[in-house]
């Protein structure tokens, strides 16, 4: 049987308290809370120099990243994009403006289909908006062979994508522009926060001053902006969970594989890209169909363990926008849970909620 505690889906991996505040004290010796203090800095340079990223901007969240980028690349019209994400991917593009034309997911990375993105081009497409889904990256090469083709731009939302190297290369360092969110549940955090990612040094200018009000220096402006600076108080929790990194990573990837190795041979994992370095992120898996999985989560929540349905629905159903068929992500949408993961969970709970998983399948 599970513990008493509750088990849910992730649990905010927190550094020593005095760790954080002895960061902290800096910025309270400095007088110095935002607009981008030395902690602000020191972020951006651990990210871009340990995992060699292009040029990086820390924001307060990882949406206004989105908004920014579709803001700074000057698009109109259509974005393609994926039915297979969080509503952040979707409702940005809608925020903005624009109107997002899905294009349905490979059945086992589940990341957007290249093979089916041409047939959705239009005059009015300016851009194809792609999620690295659970840090899964997408077909870059192909995305880009398109889009130059097209004479589109490739923004890439790699939300959970901290630390995943594809051939070689952060995944940040792919598209015109690529985003990351730093939000608690994520594997790096910074209670909240994100950052965008660009190596077009043009287009960096437009996104840092977007990000700052459109300020150029203190008393001028070079266009319009709106506020998605990262806080002091936000960088200096980065800074106290940066030493423990790798031993997060170590500790989700023996547990990812546990569940592997221990889950019934009829659920189906996300196959993950050749050629990549993961980094755990998540644990999704599929069911043979909604009864199942609903049967599972019933079972599962009245032992206090709490997966969550994830991305659930498929965003083409969103209720403010026109229904474009996916049955790809429809269908996985229906079937796909993702299972605890996080640092302080035990083996031995892996071990029980999968029990659990296997006894009740029928």
């Amino acid at each position: 049987m599970i513990e008493s505690e509750q088990i849910n889906v992730t649990k905010v991996f927190l550094p020593k308290q005095k760790e954080y505040q002895e960061i902290l004290k800096r910025a309270w010796d400095n007088s110095w809370m935002t607009n981008r203090g030395e902690l602000v800095k020191e972020l951006e340079h651990k990210i871009t120099s340990t995992y060699q990223t292009v040029p990086v901007i820390a924001t307060t969240n990882g949406t206004l990243p989105l908004q920014i980028a579709i803001k700074a690349l000057d698009l109109t019209g259509e974005i393609i994009t994926t039915p297979f994400s969080y509503v952040a991917t979707t409702s940005s593009i809608v925020w903005e403006g624009l109107t997002p034309v899905f294009v349905d997911i490979d059945v086992d990375t589940f990341t957007i289909d290249p093979k089916k993105i041409e047939e959705k081009i239009s005059d009015k497409t300016s851009a194809i908006l792609a999620t690295h889904v659970f840090g899964n990256p997408c077909h870059v090469e192909a995305i880009e062979k398109i889009a130059k083709k097209h004479d589109l731009k490739v923004i890439y939302d790699a939300a959970h994508s901290f630390g995943v190297r594809y051939k070689g290369t952060s995944m940040f360092n792919y598209g015109d522009v690529s985003t990351c969110s730093f939000h608690a549940t994520k594997i790096f955090h910074t209670a909240e926060g994100g950052a965008v990612f660009t190596n077009d040094k043009r287009l960096f200018n437009k996104l840092f001053y977007h990000h700052n009000f459109g300020h150029d220096g203190p008393e001028q402006f070079q266009g319009i902006g709106i506020n998605a600076k990262m806080s002091e108080i936000q960088a200096a929790m980065g800074l106290a969970v940066w030493p423990y990194l790798e031993a997060i990573f170590n500790r989700r990837k023996l547990l990812f594989e546990l569940y592997q190795e221990l889950l019934d041979s009829r659920l189906r994992f996300q196959s993950i890209r050749e050629h990549t370095t993961y980094n755990y992120s998540y644990i999704p898996v599929v069911f043979e169909n909604e009864a199942q999985l609903l049967n599972i989560q019933k079972v599962l929540n009245a032992h206090k363990v709490y997966p969550r349905r994830y991305f659930y629905p498929s965003l083409n159903k969103l209720p403010y926008l026109d229904n474009q068929p996916m049955p790809v992500s429809e269908g996985i949408s229906k079937c796909i849970l993702c299972l605890p993961l996080y640092y302080e969970l035990k083996e031995n709970q892996v071990e029980t909620i999968s029990c659990l998983i296997n006894k009740n399948l029928n």
